[in-house]
């Protein structure tokens, strides 16, 4: 578990389904991510049960908690992608906690989290062209602007930032 001022991040649990299930039924919370709502909580559920990154890469996408009264804000965390090489930061909240603070919060938290305890030396996140604020999330917590990358077959962003060690 990860701990910040505000938040706890965690492994996704099978009981996250309703809140996961919830999160990407939201058309504006899945707006720029190229993925699609699941059928129901049951898929969902599904989908919680094999994800299981965290035995086999030590990362995953965590579930992010508020300390203050336990309420499931969306998730943030490290994901490896095998065909690039590259360790990738990503991050979707439900709107009602957009502009809180909560993904640059629980973003350093996970890059800190790669530096430190996984000794990664390179942390990428990818964003859609539109995604201005995704981009400023990118920029707060100290990533740089790479270029240009494609990003679910849209015109995108790549940012990085670099483990000074």
């Amino acid at each position: 578990m990860i701990v910040t001022e505000r938040l706890q991040l965690r492994e996704f649990l099978e009981s996250d389904a309703a809140d996961f299930y919830a999160l990407n039924a939201d058309p504006e919370a899945i707006r720029y991510t190229g993925d699609s709502a699941f059928e129901s909580v049951a898929a969902a559920a599904a989908f919680l049960r094999a994800y299981n990154p965290y035995r086999t890469e030590g990362m995953g996408r965590w579930a992010v908690i508020r300390k203050s009264d336990g309420a499931y804000l969306g998730w943030c965390g490290l994901r490896y992608i095998q065909e690039l090489g590259e360790v990738d930061l990503g991050y979707r909240f439900f709107r009602e906690h957009w502009g809180q603070g909560y993904a640059t919060e629980s973003g350093k938290a996970c890059i800190a989290y790669g530096f430190q305890v996984l000794a990664l030396k390179r942390i990428v996140a990818r964003a859609m062209k539109d995604n201005i604020a995704s981009m400023r999330v990118m920029e707060k917590i100290g990533m740089r602007l790479v270029g240009e990358a494609s990003f679910a077959a849209h015109p995108g962003v790549l940012y990085e930032i670099w483990n000074a060690e």
